[in-house]
């Protein structure tokens, strides 16, 4: 019987079939697929014709087809919806990939048909895109270690390896924490939340088979908590529940596998001849060296931590009031917050939250990307991995564009946190395919029959997401290397953060933001409050960020440390971080350094990023237009279309007619002087 991952589905624009597909299907298609690729791969390499761009380069990007399908399926469910099978999959395939890459990296007859075309490269008439995809090919193979030889290729393989199965590791720790932690609360323990954090407490608790409302660790539901709750003694069991993931002890514990991994680290960048793994990873990038960021972090730290701090001493005074001689604690600053910006700016989270339903806020995020870029959504009904995903084809111009899937919810298979992949990526070579592209979120599941509502932060995340969606599937490359998010990772960052602005433009806010119970529209008054409060608490948000950006890089900027949590400590007590704050994601539970290689040493990208956000939205607020037609051709045509085709700084300054300062993200930010 042929194992369906391995076919060409007849579906709906070839969305995978997964009312086909079983968890037993995945192991032996793997195994096919990876046994193809290698005999392509091999193939290639042992082709007796001179090397050329098309033999060589293009035979590579048209090998791998059926394992790219195969994972494309895999990893996305084992992300979004995670079982006890799929982990050990897991398990299994990281380093069988890692050594399959390794492979494919150190097979010296395809580096040597690499290099022969790069060393002919100015003889071969390429195009722009072509000369790209041929350096960015002859860079890869290096930084991964094809040129050495003997013992410090060999060992370069040992390390890529148990690298990929440490990364695994590290993220199924932190998801086994996540899923076992609840703290359940009587009826009592509810004075004074607000009917949606009940709602979710409730719902939480039933889906954990408890006997009444719980909190759990998704985001979604102890964020609100610690905002509301009165209850100081509770909010400092969930904090310190929260922000002890992955440090719990036995076998779900990440300090070990951090301190190993960034070990192997610095000795790969060593291998190559870099003097830390900082050297090695920011030399790809848009900020080139570690001082350069670091430049760039301590620009914005300094007065954010003057804000955090001034905003600390107004707590305290509020905590005296309630009869607390204390100083501010990390679990009293989210409730604080929330009562000062009720009192601030008369702005109440429970009563913003009914106008933002999820459905609408969906609207809007479509509606916006009609008005920008010309294309509309359409739903489709087609069997999904989950019964919450639910699909949209993408049109533009009336054509097919991409398909579109959002999985919004929390649940206990879900990894926290949001994140946009790809089932399939846009590519015209060697046959062209449209992209399907999913957003996943973990917003608070309602109960069954009433809307789902969304916090402000909520809300941005669902554009944020989307953001990185668009630079999917607007893409408009020849090859697959270099095809929507395959970017540097401090650009990758700008399309997402960029499209958040558009979620805070009045017009948008009075047509979709509307009430759950009476259809109203977001009372003009209301909105002013929102726009008025949109830097509100930025000392801290900016102060919890730039902390664990700094961390990253000290990690790896230099000799690794042998005990990472105490380099921590040591970073956080040299920068000055207020006792009232913490990182946003504390070394055993920070998945963006240590559960991959994306943003290691590249944490602070979103900061990078943000430079550029806030200054190409301001060529739309000087225009006087948030969707200006010729100022949103432009920003597809120079960043969202073109993908990794072309050097990012290249792409921005297309865009904008130079690069940016600092001076609009910290005016954006409520930080200018």
């Amino acid at each position: 019987m042929t194992n369906i991952l391995l076919t060409d589905w007849d579906t709906p624009f070839g969305i995978a079939p997964f009312d086909q597909i079983g968890d037993a299907d995945f192991a032996p298609a793997f195994d096919a697929a990876l046994a193809e690729d290698m005999a392509e791969v091999r193939a290639i390499a042992d082709n007796p014709e001179p090397p050329t761009f098309a033999n060589t380069v293009e035979a590579l990007e048209a090998s791998g087809a059926a394992l790219d399908q195969v994972l494309g399926v895999f990893y996305n469910l084992a992300g979004a919806d995670s079982t006890d099978a799929r982990q050990a999959l897991q398990r299994d395939f990281s380093p069988r990939l890692a050594e399959h890459a390794s492979d494919i990296t150190a097979n010296r007859a395809l580096f040597d048909r690499i290099r022969a075309v790069w060393e002919a490269r100015e003889t071969l008439d390429l195009t722009d895109e072509q000369q790209r995809v041929l350096m960015l090919l002859h860079r890869r193979f290096v930084r991964a270690g094809a040129a050495l030889d003997g013992d410090a290729a060999a060992r370069m393989k040992e390390i890529t390896a148990r690298l990929a199965t440490l990364g695994t590791e590290f993220t199924q720790n932190l998801l086994r924490d996540e899923a076992d932690w609840a703290m359940s609360l009587a009826e009592e323990d509810l004075a004074g939340l607000p009917g949606f954090v009940v709602d979710a407490a409730r719902a939480a608790g039933a889906e954990r088979g408890a006997d009444g409302p719980v909190v759990t660790l998704s985001r979604s539901l102890i964020v609100p908590f610690l905002q509301f709750s009165p209850r100081r003694d509770l909010r400092e069991t969930a904090w310190r529940a929260w922000t002890a993931r992955g440090a719990n002890g036995g076998e779900t514990d990440n300090r070990a596998i951090t301190a190993e991994v960034l070990a192997l680290r610095h000795e790969r960048a060593q291998l190559l001849g870099y003097d830390s793994f900082a050297d090695f990873k920011l030399e790809t990038e848009m900020a080139g060296t570690p001082g350069a960021v670091r430049d760039l972090l301590m620009q914005v730290w300094e007065p954010a931590r003057r804000q955090a701090e001034a905003d600390a001493w107004v707590m305290r005074q509020m905590m005296q009031a309630d009869g607390l001689n204390d100083d501010a604690q990390p679990w009293d600053w989210r409730y604080y917050a929330e009562k000062r910006r009720k009192q601030d700016h008369d702005l109440d989270e429970a009563e913003l939250k009914p106008y933002l339903q999820l459905d609408r806020m969906i609207a809007a995020m479509f509606n916006c990307a009609e008005r920008l870029f010309g294309i509309t959504a359409r739903p489709l009904d087609v069997p999904l991995y989950h019964p919450d995903a639910r699909a949209w084809e993408i049109l533009k111009d009336g054509q097919h564009l991409a398909v579109f899937i959002g999985d919004y919810f929390a649940r206990g298979s879900k990894r926290s946190g949001a994140w946009c992949s790809a089932f399939r990526t846009q590519a015209k070579f060697p046959k062209t395919r449209t992209p399907i592209v999913v957003n996943v979120c973990n917003f608070a599941k309602p109960p069954a029959g009433q809307p789902a509502l969304l916090s402000y932060d909520d809300a941005r995340t669902l554009f944020h997401e989307f953001g990185h969606a668009l630079h999917q599937m607007l893409s408009d490359v020849t090859y697959g290397m270099v095809s929507g998010t395959s970017v540097a990772r401090d650009f990758v960052e700008l399309p997402s953060q960029l499209y958040e602005h558009w979620l805070e433009v009045p017009e948008v806010l009075r047509e979709f933001a509307t009430h759950a119970d009476t259809g109203e529209a977001m009372p003009p008054a209301m909105i002013d409050k929102v726009m008025q409060a949109a830097n509100f608490d930025m000392g801290f948000q900016t102060v919890e960020y730039v902390a664990s950006a700094l961390v990253d890089l000290a990690f790896h900027d230099g000799t690794p440390p042998a005990d990472p949590m105490a380099r921590q400590s040591e970073v956080l007590s040299e920068i000055g971080l207020p006792q009232a704050i913490t990182m946003r994601h504390a070394t055993p539970h920070f998945a963006h350094v240590f559960a991959g290689d994306g943003y290691s040493a590249g944490y602070y990208s979103y900061m990078w990023s943000e430079v550029m956000d806030a200054d190409a939205f301001a060529a739309f607020e000087e225009k006087g237009d948030a969707f200006d037609p010729d100022l949103a051709a432009r920003l597809e045509e120079h960043v969202l279309s073109a993908g990794g085709s072309r050097d990012p700084a290249e792409l921005y300054t297309a865009f904008r007619g130079r690069m940016p300062g600092v001076e609009a993200l910290l005016k954006g930010r409520g930080l200018a002087a």
